[in-house]
């Protein structure tokens, strides 16, 4: 690749004109279109209206990881075009569209050091699950990379959706892709996709995204009505992360058997696989004991 073909920072100029100033657009070497109006490029100084190359180019877009010139390509000492981690980001990201992708407000505030988690490490019967979220959280990268997941099994207000909520915080924090549903709510939108126009995302796309993110966090699993519809969304979702690997976060109030009858032993058996074993989370609702709400995040507008 001659030094024409590289932006001004290492990236890949885009295909068209000789100098990038012009022309209609194209692709980048994995066949992602963009357009020339992306980067301002500089000319060879060499004419009339030319900026000469001493001057700055200034791109429209800048890299989220500061490593390349905001194209999302990095050109190595071999001449080779690599994907940047902000190009990575970015398509974490395009994921999610579409979906429910961030903490629910209720949750902004939850952490190790606060309530009501840090009084759940501090209770015998709780204390054990609440390590090994956080040894899971300490290492979200290699856990979601392993297609790792965790199942919390308890009664209401013992806490599981807040350490689920935990989970996917750092995800997301570590530039992970992450959905997160109610089991009713995850129905609903399904069967939103069938009711789609032409202009709206339909069941196969929906059903893709769904299924391609670094982790899916089902609150309420069991919740949900029993019909032979309910049974084979929910076997077809887990089964496909299932075989690819990929991570599942599920909270549910039922034990294994009730879960079994409610959603099918299938997908509990694909469940089991994914997450090892469930975790148990003993104790009172914490919701009824008074002071122990989840504060909100400290920069979370009062």
């Amino acid at each position: 690749m001659s030094e024409d073909e590289r932006g001004p920072l290492g990236g890949l100029r885009v295909p068209g004109e000789p100098d990038g100033s012009q022309g209609s657009g194209g692709t980048d070497p994995l066949g992602m279109p963009f357009s020339h109006d992306t980067l301002s490029v500089l000319g060879d100084g060499g004419g009339p209206g030319r900026r000469g190359r001493e001057e700055e180019v200034r791109a429209s877009a800048v890299c989220a990881v500061g490593v390349c010139d905001g194209s999302g390509w990095i050109i190595g000492d071999d001449d080779e075009a690599v994907p940047c981690e902000c190009r990575k980001r970015k398509i974490r990201r395009a994921r999610t569209r579409g979906m429910q992708s961030t903490i629910p407000d209720r949750y902004r505030g939850v952490s190790f050091d606060r309530p009501p988690i840090s009084n759940m490490a501090a209770d015998p019967g709780t204390a054990a699950v609440v390590r090994e979220i956080r040894d899971f959280c300490e290492n979200i990268d290699e856990e979601l990379a392993e297609g790792n997941g965790v199942w919390l099994q308890g009664n209401a207000g013992t806490g599981k959706t807040s350490l689920a909520m935990l989970i996917s915080s750092t995800a997301l924090e570590a530039g992970h892709s992450v959905a997160i549903y109610s089991m009713p709510r995850l129905l609903a939108r399904i069967r939103r996709t069938y009711d789609a126009d032409s202009n709206e995302e339909g069941y196969l796309a929906f059903f893709d995204r769904l299924t391609s993110v670094d982790l899916l966090h089902v609150d309420d699993l069991g919740a949900e009505k029993r019909t032979d519809w309910v049974l084979e969304q929910l076997y077809a979702i887990v089964d496909r992360r299932y075989e690819e690997r990929r991570s599942i976060v599920v909270t549910t109030n039922m034990e294994t058997d009730e879960l079994k009858e409610q959603i099918g032993e299938r997908t509990v058996s694909r469940l089991l696989q994914m997450c090892d074993h469930e975790k148990p989370v003993f104790g009172d609702d914490w919701r009824e004991r008074r002071g122990l709400v989840i504060p909100p995040a400290p920069d979370a507008p009062a």
